[in-house]
């Protein structure tokens, strides 16, 4: 044994489906591909990081919006809503399964300039026409509805409170990761460092791990995260998918607000929201590029220099807080489009990618585990089209730019 309940080896010498990754993507797609009548095969998962110390799942806010630029992102949200709301349902109505709660505090974008503002009006309406929600509020409604805020500058903001909030994305993972097993699921703590193709370079054949073994395999997914281009250059793949790092603070403030702060979006590129009894804060650095793949190392600076100045600035009451928490994180970061990888390759055609969702994968896992669990089975998606995420849009230099990226 390896870690703690894990296997360092595999079972088996082949399977059908082979999972490089066992975060919230491998845990996801597992779960609905192992319900699914019409698989009766063996899926292997295979995670280097049994205690998901590095993962973009360990380090998530854990929230849910449906304010997308982009249709595709709207519908999949809407989905990612019922499911939270029907957890236990879509569970099998299993008795042990508790209920997920989406405390819809709502998200607040925020415009400071005219072309900001007409960007927010154009996203309110593709989002209107999904049947989300939002609407766009001019300055007196936001004042109206939140009058702590400071909105010198700002010409208006999205919002809108229903199904947009925190939901509790670690129990969903550990479900995923239970029923699958219970399934038959196999987890493996191990990793994968190559793949045979066959002589045409059109199939993976077998996937080499760390401990020596190779095991021969039908389909292969890759769940890497922000690892995702190592996985993919084994199939002799390139994707522009990277790590991105982001950090995350919990403060408490000395004058509390009297109702819960939405997840509110600052032109700075600060953004704030409640977290229970406190408040939590991010931001992506100034300098954002990519970094180390075991680079965590948290940059208090930027609390200082950029934070909490915006925090203080757009929230009056918060000129008096104190950190508690604080870390950083990964996004699996796509630099063509912000947007995801999702599907099989065109040439090496049974290697498929949930890769590069730029910081709203958590929330994305259960439409897209879904859809990649149809594409295995089925060849084709059956529920939501999820097409537009395709990879040829990536040998084509093909943007599905996704504007609304926190």
């Amino acid at each position: 044994m390896s870690a703690k309940g894990w296997a360092a080896t595999p079972k088996h010498a082949a399977y059908d489906v082979v999972i490089v990754g066992g975060a919230m993507y491998g845990a996801s797609v597992s779960w609905w591909l192992s319900g699914m009548p019409d698989f009766k095969g063996r899926i292997l998962v295979i995670e280097r990081d049994p205690a998901y110390n590095f993962a973009s799942t360990s380090h998530t806010n854990s929230s849910i919006r449906q304010q997308y630029s982009q249709a595709i992102n709207v519908e999949i949200s809407r989905f990612g809503a019922e499911f939270i709301h029907n957890f236990k349902q879509f569970m099998g109505g299993d008795e042990r399964v508790p209920p997920i709660v989406l405390q819809s505090f709502g998200y607040l974008y925020l415009a400071d300039t005219p072309a900001f503002a007409e960007a927010l009006k154009a996203a309110q309406a593709v989002q209107a026409a999904c049947g989300a929600a939002t609407r766009f509020w001019s300055v007196d409604e936001i004042a109206e509805a939140y009058p702590f805020y400071n909105l010198d500058g700002i010409l208006g903001g999205n919002h809108n409170l229903v199904n947009e909030g925190y939901f509790d994305g670690a129990t969903i993972f550990d479900w995923f990761k239970r029923v699958g097993r219970e399934r038959g699921v196999e987890y493996i703590h191990n990793e994968a460092v190559a793949m045979t193709l066959n002589a045409a370079g059109t199939r993976v054949e077998s996937v080499t791990l760390k401990s020596g073994e190779t095991v021969a395999c039908g389909q292969v997914v890759n769940a890497s995260g922000p690892r995702a281009v190592l996985t993919a250059r084994m199939a002799g793949i390139e994707i522009p998918v990277e790590p991105r790092k982001r950090f995350t603070f919990i403060f408490d403030a000395e004058k509390p607000l009297d109702r819960a702060l939405p997840l509110t979006i600052d032109p700075s590129g600060v953004h704030m929201r409640s977290d229970g009894r406190y408040y939590m804060c991010g931001c992506p650095p100034d300098d954002d590029h990519a970094v180390d793949y075991t680079d965590f190392d948290m940059d208090h600076s930027i609390w200082e220099e950029k934070i909490w100045p915006a925090v203080a600035t757009r929230v009056p009451q918060f000129e008096a807080v104190k950190v508690v928490n604080s870390w950083a994180g990964h996004y699996a970061y796509n630099t063509l489009d912000q947007n995801a990888i999702v599907g099989p390759h065109p040439v090496v055609t049974n290697f498929h990618f949930v890769n590069g969702f730029s910081g709203h994968g958590l929330q994305q896992s259960p439409a897209i585990g879904r859809g990649m669990a149809e594409m295995l089975v089925f060849g084709e998606y059956r529920t939501l089209d999820l097409t537009p995420f395709a990879f040829e849009r990536i040998a084509e230099n093909r943007l599905l730019l996704e504007k609304a990226i926190i």
